[in-house]
């Protein structure tokens, strides 16, 4: 059987949509937990001086991008294995612990 990946949208006009609930695993930056980090997101995130960088999805197949997470920003690994930051905010506003996860 064929995964429908089909997304049906009105292409000329935004539309409305609701996030899927999913659950993900998440670690929040503290500037001094790069070891955390690291062990959580693998190759995925360097240091760069005093910068955490983390490769996404949205970098291209050359990594031309260069995301930098903030101290209290969130690196989540998403549904497709994929790591991304999100900022303290954003991040209240959208999850909230899973309990006996």
């Amino acid at each position: 059987m064929a995964l429908d990946i089909t997304v049906h949208t009105h292409e000329d006009t935004p539309q409305t949509y609701r996030k899927k609930p999913v659950e993900v695993q998440a670690i929040k930056w503290t500037g001094k937990n790069f070891d955390a980090v690291k062990e959580f997101a693998g190759d995925n995130v360097a240091l760069d001086g005093d910068e955490l960088v983390i490769k996404t999805l949205e970098d291209g197949s050359k990594g031309q991008a260069k995301h930098v997470a903030t101290i209290g920003d969130f690196v989540i690994r998403g549904v497709a294995g994929e790591f991304y930051f999100c900022k303290p905010k954003i991040f209240k506003d959208t999850y909230e612990p899973v309990e006996n996860a």
